[in-house]
């Protein structure tokens, strides 16, 4: 029998393929890759007899799975990493003061280095969230990921400086109509970019954050062009209050008024939805986001996904950004998701590993749109795979049976560090911990210097006295 040729063979894994209703385990598992597509997954044994390949990946002591989904991510915010922690009022009083001295140079070298940081600990698809700005879109072509960009905007004039905590917002409708005709320019540019490797939704930024008319033309907008709509929903407090004053209904009443509660909806956070509006939200078609880490540092809560899925709506998982999360790592996310709503609801038994391993990768894929081409390691479906090291100390004892370990572990004890080797669409980006698409140094020496820049300016802003942690600072204890 005449062996069929491959592009490359992965052989001897741990295989977690992700099809059906758990985890899809093979022992001794392999996969045949084509092009950027999946040609054959099953043993290692079968598909030997089957196919030669140009290169061949020896996975032993490894584990295969699906790359990981970070489904909402603010990846220029690398950059404030750790200025914004353990305060309250994080927006205005912590984060706002780095964000206003962002550059177009401080937003590219953030995402290179949010990207990069994601890649090496397992992330292959990012749903990034940011107002567009120049080589955005070319740095995720260039490295090689997957990514669903969503330009954001909102009607915020530029100087509203009169604005006090409490009023309703102004809007400068003129301004925000500019800003969405270029999130709209942006996201039909570049949907399907990167040989399909980058789509795009549009990423309204908040419901209190445009006028009516605005959310009706986007909403429209999105139809017309196929697009979903990536929108932080119910975030907080302050979205609340926003909404009440100027409609009278809370955000989920008020979104499900103007027709948004649907397939159509990715819904970051729902912090503030009570149970009963994230059952409406879940059952309307609609997907959530959640970002467990960030929102834990900047509101000291957990949001509702337990319930979200109740109720039959998808869940993915996101890491949102570095001055509210300080990590931009899937591993992480997974492992507070599930001890967060353990301890919230005082049951060992809520979101267990493989729940949560779903979340990250086939249940993430549905929640944004891409279920049919990632999330699982099919025949037919794109070549996302990442290799993990179970030798890692971490990682190891390898136990099998009666009981097997290996999704705990990845779940409760990775870190991340522990990702050997990553492949996108059939290219693989690193391999034996080695970034293969873009220099990592001169992405980190970048970084740096444009972080100590965005420093400087700053301390010239005589705002810069009012931040929260100033106290902290001058008392020695950062």
């Amino acid at each position: 029998m005449t062996k069929k040729q491959v592009d490359t063979l992965v052989i001897h894994a741990h295989l977690f393929t992700m099809q059906g209703t758990g985890v899809g385990y093979i022992a001794d598992g392999a996969i045949a890759v084509e092009g950027s597509r999946i040609v054959a997954v099953d043993s290692t044994e079968a598909l030997l007899s089957r196919f030669e390949s140009h290169k061949t990946i020896d996975a032993v002591n490894c584990a295969v799975l699906p790359g990981l989904i970070d489904a909402h991510i603010h990846t220029t915010c690398s950059l404030l990493r750790g200025v914004a922690q353990d305060v309250t009022n994080w927006l205005m009083d912590a984060t706002m003061p780095y964000g206003l001295q962002m550059t177009p140079a401080a937003n590219i070298a953030g995402t290179r280095l949010s990207v990069l940081e994601g890649l090496k600990a397992g992330t292959t698809t990012f749903g990034d969230s940011e107002s567009a700005y120049p080589l955005w879109g070319e740095f995720f072509e260039e490295i090689g990921v997957r990514a669903i960009l969503s330009p954001a905007f909102n009607a915020f004039p530029l100087e509203w400086s009169e604005w006090k905590e409490g009023d309703i917002y102004p809007f400068d409708v003129k301004a925000g109509r500019r800003a969405m005709a270029e999130a709209v320019d942006f996201a039909c540019a570049w949907n399907g970019a990167a040989e399909g490797r980058i789509t795009t939704m549009l990423g309204l930024q908040a419901a209190d954050m445009v006028p009516l008319e605005m959310l009706r033309e986007a909403k429209e907008i999105a139809q017309r062009e196929g697009l979903m709509l990536h929108i932080h929903v119910a975030q907080g407090d302050r979205e609340t209050e926003q909404i009440v004053k100027r409609y009278g209904k809370r955000p989920i009443a008020f979104l499900d008024e103007i027709g948004y509660l649907d397939e159509q909806l990715l819904a970051v956070h729902l912090t503030d939805a009570t149970d009963e509006e994230a059952i409406q939200v879940g059952k309307s078609g609609a997907s959530m986001a959640l970002c467990s880490g960030a929102i834990a540092i900047i509101d000291g809560l957990v949001p509702p996904a337990h319930i979200f899925r109740q109720a039959g709506g998808p869940v993915a998982i996101g890491s949102d950004q570095a001055c509210g999360n300080n990590c931009c790592n899937i591993f992480n996310e997974m492992k507070l998701t599930a001890l967060f709503n353990k301890i919230k609801y005082q049951d060992p038994t809520i979101m267990p590993a493989w729940e949560v391993l779903r979340m990250a990768t086939i249940e993430g894929a549905r929640a944004i749109g891409l279920d049919r081409k990632i999330g699982s390691l099919e025949v037919g479906k794109e070549a996302d795979l990442i290799l993990i090291d179970l030798t890692a100390p971490n990682l190891s004892p390898t136990l099998l049976d009666p009981i097997r370990n290996l999704v705990p572990n990845f779940v409760y004890a990775a870190s991340g560090h522990e990702v050997k080797s990553v492949m996108v669409a059939g290219k693989l980006l690193v391999e034996d911990y080695q970034v293969l698409t873009v220099n990592e140094d001169a992405i980190l020496a970048e970084a740096q210097a444009q972080a100590q820049q965005l420093e400087q300016r700053v301390k010239a802003d005589s705002a810069h006295q009012k931040m929260v942690l100033m106290e902290a600072m001058a008392k020695g204890k950062l």
